[in-house]
């Protein structure tokens, strides 16, 4: 960590890559670090952490389609790899907006997705999301309240992420839930020809 911050950008840079890949701690700590010596700069370092990210997702996605059972079985305790398997199982794309924003190592999820075939480009698109709530919203606090921010991360991002992760779960269940219905009606319709095709049939022969 230490080595990473006296490399100032380009230490968060990487910290944010290989927070993506296999690093065990969160480029949080990083953006904070250097947003704190220089909030006029938070914006910045938070779209160089963002660029990290994407950058270091594909990668960790790529461990993921080679040996991702493996690497996830060392990193975690069994009974979490099989929550989380059962849980991007269940609500891939939800899964990953949590996770992208929450404090779950990102990882998890970048080569969770590549261990189970997960579309790299959905991946990229909701990781792109969510790490863009997390990064800027730190970044914007630093910017406008400076240095205090550091006392005010803790409270105000946890609501914030919070807030978010509820308005983004609503609204992927609520598009499920319309999706799922349309599905159903397809296929009633498809099983049941229309009444008015019967009798018409019925009246020809």
């Amino acid at each position: 960590m230490d080595f990473l911050r006296n490399l100032g950008d380009i230490g968060l840079f990487i910290h944010a890559m290989i927070d993506a890949i296999i690093f065990p701690i969160p480029a949080l700590f990083s953006q904070l670090s250097l947003s704190a010596l220089s909030p006029d700069r938070a914006i910045w370092l938070a779209t160089i952490g963002f660029a990290g990210c994407l950058i270091g997702t594909p990668i960790g996605y790529g461990i993921g389609k080679v040996s991702g059972s493996l690497v996830l079985n060392k990193i975690m305790k069994k009974k979490w790899y099989d929550s989380a398997t059962a849980l991007f199982t269940k609500h891939g794309e939800a899964a990953i907006l949590v996770g992208a924003f929450t404090p779950i190592p990102f990882k998890i999820f970048t080569i969770l997705s590549g261990c189970m075939n997960y579309p790299l480009w959905k991946l990229l698109s909701y990781a792109a999301i969510g790490r863009a709530v997390k990064f800027y919203t730190v970044g914007v606090l630093f910017y406008v309240y400076g240095r205090a921010a550091e006392n005010m991360v803790d409270s105000v991002l946890t609501i914030i992420l919070v807030s978010v992760g509820i308005l983004i779960g609503g609204v992927w269940f609520t598009v499920r839930m319309i999706k799922n219905r349309k599905k159903k009606r397809s296929e009633t319709s498809v099983v049941q020809p229309p009444k008015d095709s019967i009798d018409v049939t019925a009246g020809e022969e």
